[in-house]
């Protein structure tokens, strides 16, 4: 069998890997830590915690279903998930609250008893960001941009007449602030930069179709939690005789004549016709191929934030939480300009939490609940983490004590942080940018760096660093997307 090697078994490459078995290779994939999921990842704490370590979001579910299908497996034997009734809790420091249902006619009330803005201008909104999202979708994110064939593709006709309203030439803040008067509702609506990584004050308008993923198509919770969309896919890659190796690390890409031949670790050498890598892409030309001309220009595209994360045990649960639950800060523009100019973090940043236990009980021991507390913050470049991580979690407890009414510090009764370091030290991203390179200019989607490389035959690329981008959906299409570009060798799935 023509032979395949996935470097990094993250979402990307075990979807990667699924794909490739699919087409009739033998597949390996190489992971330097001692189990599978990058950044998508578990682990308890003592009092009976656990965590999803990363990724807590959960948007077009069939994306994963799509990976059992072309396996020809049903979906539902391996992997099962709920769409939420609430989107997220939303506090203000003024007190105002605000419940993002999931139905638009609940979400539209809300809106409009609360922030005072008619229901049909929030529905009017909604539609336009689907119209555009169907219209764009499928040559931005389902296509290579590198690629001729993408815009010689039908595709192309519906993409076109939707430009001039995609907000290419504005910002994101920009464009929301024109569409409502409400600060809050337009400080909700700019909030969507942070799926990505960037700043609504600089990045284009664009990203606004983001919102159409949660209100339009919903916002889902896996049965288990996050952690169990990895399990689920390794379970069928395994099936699909995908071997998995952990705690080896790839030391080298193998390249001969203009193409990449294989991979060297500590252990041994694997030959390949097709190397997959989902490896952060500054790490994987900079140490693995040390040789090759590197595309600087991609290289050095700005980072996108990272993330300084509380995870916290709670003695008493909070009936106001939901699953997603959103503490906004009174300056948000000064947030982000801390973030991406200034390179640390605001005195009053906006905070997420996270409790899976909302849905997964036995997450957390009765009574007691799991919080995943949040912060956006730069990615990783020398700053005193240590002092920021101790400065910012009194700012944390402060926000979120005064928002509740409660003395949170006092019921925090265990503790775990991951801050940019770690991330960068367990997931090899550079600089602990959660999304690679950040959406902060309107040719960013464009200096991504393509799936594939012209300069050596044979290599690929998936994950958050490369096309489409960073967060569970994106990643999933960067594998299909690179496993398109791979000729099939056998196409019969495996029974």
């Amino acid at each position: 069998m023509a032979k395949a090697v996935v470097i990094g078994s993250g979402i990307g490459g075990i979807a990667a890997a699924i794909r490739l078995a699919v087409k009739g290779y033998a597949v390996t994939v190489l992971e330097t830590n001692a189990s599978f999921g990058g950044k998508m990842t578990q682990f308890t704490l003592p009092g009976g915690y656990r965590f999803d370590a990363g990724p807590s979001l959960f948007t077009l579910p069939h994306l994963v279903d799509d990976l059992f299908t072309l396996a020809g497996r049903n979906p539902q034997d391996y992997f099962q998930y709920q769409r939420l009734p609430i989107v997220t809790q939303y506090f203000w420091p003024d007190g105002t609250r605000l419940t993002a249902h999931a139905a638009a006619d609940d979400f539209a009330r809300e809106v409009e008893t609360k922030l005072s803005i008619p229901q049909k201008k929030l529905h009017r909104h909604l539609e336009k960001v689907a119209r555009l999202y169907h219209a764009t979708a499928n040559t931005f994110l389902h296509k290579s941009l590198h690629k001729l064939d993408t815009y010689l593709s039908p595709d192309v006709l519906k993409t076109l007449p939707a430009l001039p309203e995609l907000g290419l030439t504005t910002t994101m803040h920009a464009a929301n602030a024109r569409a409502f008067s409400d600060p809050r509702l337009v400080q909700l609506l700019d909030r969507y930069a942070t799926y990505n990584g960037s700043d609504p004050y600089q990045a284009p308008g664009t990203l606004n179709l983001i919102p159409h993923l949660e209100f339009n198509i919903g916002a889902f919770y896996p049965q288990g939690g996050i952690y169990a969309i990895a399990e689920s896919l390794v379970k069928l890659g395994e099936e699909l005789g995908v071997q998995f190796r952990y705690n080896e690390p790839v030391t080298e890409i193998i390249t001969q004549g203009g193409k990449a031949t294989g991979v060297r670790t500590a252990q041994g050498t694997y030959e390949a016709e097709v190397v997959v890598s989902n490896m952060d892409v500054v790490p994987t030309y900079r140490k693995l191929l040390p040789q090759q001309p590197a595309p600087e220009r991609t290289l050095r595209q700005p980072r996108s934030s990272s993330a300084l994360i509380y995870y916290w045990g709670i003695s008493r649960t909070f009936p106001e939480l939901d699953l997603h639950n959103i503490f906004f800060s009174q300056d948000y523009q000064q947030e982000f300009a801390h973030i991406f100019q200034k390179g640390t973090i605001a005195e009053d940043p906006t905070v997420y939490v996270n409790i899976t236990s909302k849905y997964t009980p036995e997450d957390a021991p009765a009574g007691h609940e799991n919080w995943f507390v949040m912060v956006n913050v730069p990615h990783n470049a020398g700053q005193d983490w240590e002092e920021l991580i101790q400065k910012t979690r009194q700012q944390v407890v402060r926000k979120v004590s005064q928002a509740l009414g409660v003395g949170l510090e006092a019921l925090i009764t265990v503790e775990k942080v991951w801050d940019p370091r770690g991330i960068e030290a367990d997931t090899s991203s550079f600089a602990g940018a959660l999304y690679g390179s950040s959406s902060n200019n309107m040719m960013a989607a464009f200096l991504r760096h393509p799936n594939f490389t012209n300069k050596l035959k044979g290599l690929y690329f998936v994950g958050g660093s490369v096309h489409p981008g960073g967060g569970i959906p994106l990643c999933l299409l960067s594998a299909k997307i690179a496993a398109d570009l791979v000729p099939v060798v056998r196409s019969e799935v495996q029974a």
